[in-house]
């Protein structure tokens, strides 16, 4: 149907995360699988460090499934870097046909939703996202470098250090069910601060929301989990305000990556965290193994984007936001051939 669900045949068989200091540190650092202290991962810069850490990633991720990187079919990438660069660097080495993606935040949903749709027609067999962010490479383009020490807004995010890998293959290999997905219709709120990215993006998520529990007859008690990727604590309150008002309550259903991998108390990152990679590794590194060993059962996973540049802020202009939902089911084991 236009505009409605996209029904996904796919599993995210494999997976694998790379975080920085502050990510570690944070309530769900145990859960990660590569964490470096300098945030640098052996390079001499901040983008290319972020690039390392989609490398890495997808190469835990591959070596899981036991496949060569030749079996891979295509693979979808993107990161909140000016032409995509710490992807199309990062990965530059795997000899798989490649996409680049940009959906900022909700680039990990986007590139799941690809990979999977890819799968579901048959034209790949197995297929791959990745995405990342890094607070410093973020900060030096969209706002000022860190060296600058420049006050922060209440509202204001910190972008997650961080990068997720996802090997997505048929239904029928072991490994996460992905069964439904919906396409983000880009909303604008009419915010221009670029230090509330809760705020421009709790609209996006509010409609997709909306349209996929009128298309697919559900509601939010048919799910373990509602999360969002990065609304943080402004953008969360905002976005249960916004569903409440039409007669949706998910408060007892909802989370946000946002406000899950950081210790708001204890970590100074204001209004929770942000960028490709928070829910990227939230995703790879707490949802997914939850799936996989039926602590949860059903979930709906919601990354939202603000699609923004650094000149549409310096122009004055709106923050456009989109966010894509993809729906993942407990593990289901490999079904055997006949």
């Amino acid at each position: 149907m236009a505009q409605g669900i996209i029904r996904l045949r796919a599993s995210i068989c494999a997976w694998a995360t790379a975080v920085g200091r502050k990510e570690s540190e944070g309530p769900l650092g145990s859960c990660f699988d590569l964490k470096d202290p300098t945030d640098k991962f052996g390079q001499k810069t901040w983008e290319a460090a972020e690039s390392e850490m989609q490398r890495r990633a997808l190469a835990l991720a591959i070596g899981r499934r036991e496949l060569k990187p030749e079996e891979i079919d295509m693979l979808f990438a993107g990161d909140l870097l000016n032409q995509c660069v710490a992807s199309a660097y990062g990965l530059l080495e795997y000899p798989i046909p490649y996409c680049g993606i940009y959906g900022a935040c909700s680039t990990s949903a986007e590139g799941i939703l690809l990979a999977g749709m890819a799968v579901t027609s048959g034209i790949a067999t197995w297929a791959s996202a990745v995405t990342s962010s890094h607070n410093c490479a973020a900060e030096r383009q969209y706002r000022t470098p860190i060296e600058y020490g420049a006050q922060r807004s209440p509202t204001a995010q910190w972008t997650v250090t961080g990068a997720g890998a996802f090997l997505i293959g048929k239904a029928e290999e072991e490994g996460v069910p992905v069964t439904r997905g919906m396409i983000g219709i880009p909303q604008d709120s009419g915010v221009k601060d670029a230090a509330n990215m809760g705020g421009a993006m709790a609209i996006a998520a509010a409609n997709t929301l909306k349209r996929f529990f009128r298309e697919s007859e559900t509601a939010p008690w048919d799910y373990d989990r509602i999360i969002t990727g990065d609304l943080g604590y402004e953008g969360g309150a905002i976005l249960c305000d916004l569903l409440k008002a039409d007669g949706i309550d998910i408060q007892k259903q909802y989370s946000d990556c946002g406000q899950l991998i950081y210790d708001r108390q204890r970590q100074d990152v204001h209004s929770g965290g942000s960028g490709c990679g928070c829910a990227a590794v939230t995703l790879g590194g707490y949802l997914l193994p939850r799936l996989w060993d039926g602590v949860e059962k059903r979930i709906l996973f919601l990354p939202t984007g603000a699609l923004m540049s650094p000149d549409s802020i310096k122009q004055g202009r709106t923050i456009p936001a989109v966010a894509h939902l993809v729906e993942l089911e407990q593990r289901k084991p490999r079904q055997e051939e006949e």
